[in-house]
């Protein structure tokens, strides 16, 4: 049995479906009912309670483990998960953690992830680790305003960071839980090329196939308008990162290519995917 978390989610639900897909038992794992492909069980259960995932590890041999928010929630001990998946049996425990504990490690939140990573190199079960950078899927938070007005409305406009579409980080989550070779790896996720959110628009403008406007924000409005929906302190640190990314956040990884035998799809590959969200 193979327990997702995070299981309705950008990453989570590409996982469910293409580990179901292989014929592997699933236990799908989220806060709030969902549909799930057939054969998937499914659980309610909230990362920030432990005692609420003992149900799903029971009998579990693997874990996708993506604590999303939970990382910072009050009273959260994502420790305690781990120690709990180890005691319970689970003999192999895949992490979501971020491209951040690499090239800005000593923000509050990189800290606590890489005490994470550490935690579950010492845990007991085989693991891999799993550093994404930005996601496409972050473009989503323009979709209203592309259904609305055909205006995209971000910062640093032609800044560009090599976005990741979360269907690649699920596809080399699976090989992560399937395959041993992975076991002891941490992969850096990266898209294929460097991509400004101008350019982003222009790919959403060609899969709609009608013209979409960019208006440059601010940081202060930007951060303004992601600090209702994030930490203060994770608002600055993403626009730390938009407005000036590193050299080693710029960079272009091999590690989904090296794992899944092909090149990371881009991002117009993903805009065309979810076109049907921004019409």
């Amino acid at each position: 049995m193979i327990v997702v978390t995070g299981a309705t989610g950008n990453i989570g639900r590409p996982l469910t479906r293409t580990l179901a897909a292989t014929g592997a038992q699933v236990t799908a794992v989220s806060r709030h009912a969902a549909a799930v492909p057939d054969g998937v069980r499914h659980l309610v259960a909230d990362l920030a309670d432990p005692d609420s995932l003992t149900p799903a590890l029971t009998g579990a041999k693997s874990l996708f483990l993506m604590l999303s928010g939970d990382l910072h929630a009050t009273g959260a001990d994502p420790a305690d998960l781990i120690a709990r998946a180890a005691g319970s049996g689970v003999r192999r425990v895949v992490l979501l953690s971020t491209l951040g504990v690499v090239t800005r490690p000593f923000g509050t939140t990189r800290l606590a992830m890489r005490a994470l990573e550490d935690t579950l190199r010492e845990s007991g079960p085989e693991w891999a680790v799993l550093r994404p950078g930005g996601f496409a899927s972050n473009a989503l938070w323009w979709a209203e305003s592309v259904r609305t007005r055909r205006v995209v409305a971000a910062p640093f406009g032609d800044v560009g960071v090599p976005v990741v579409d979360p269907a690649d980080i699920a596809e080399v989550a699976a090989a992560c839980l399937l395959e041993d070779r992975h076991t002891g790896s941490s992969y850096e996720l990266t898209g294929p090329a460097v991509i400004t959110p101008r350019e982003q628009t222009q790919a959403l403008a060609d899969a709609l196939g009608s013209p979409v406007g960019f208006h440059e924000l601010t940081r202060e409005e930007a951060r303004a308008g992601m600090a209702r929906s994030m930490p203060a302190e994770l608002a600055d640190d993403t626009l730390d990162i938009l407005g000036s990314p590193s050299p080693a956040e710029l960079h272009v990884s091999p590690d989904v290519e090296r794992v899944l035998g092909r090149a990371p799809r881009t991002f117009a590959d993903w805009a065309a995917r979810h076109v049907d969200v921004f019409r």
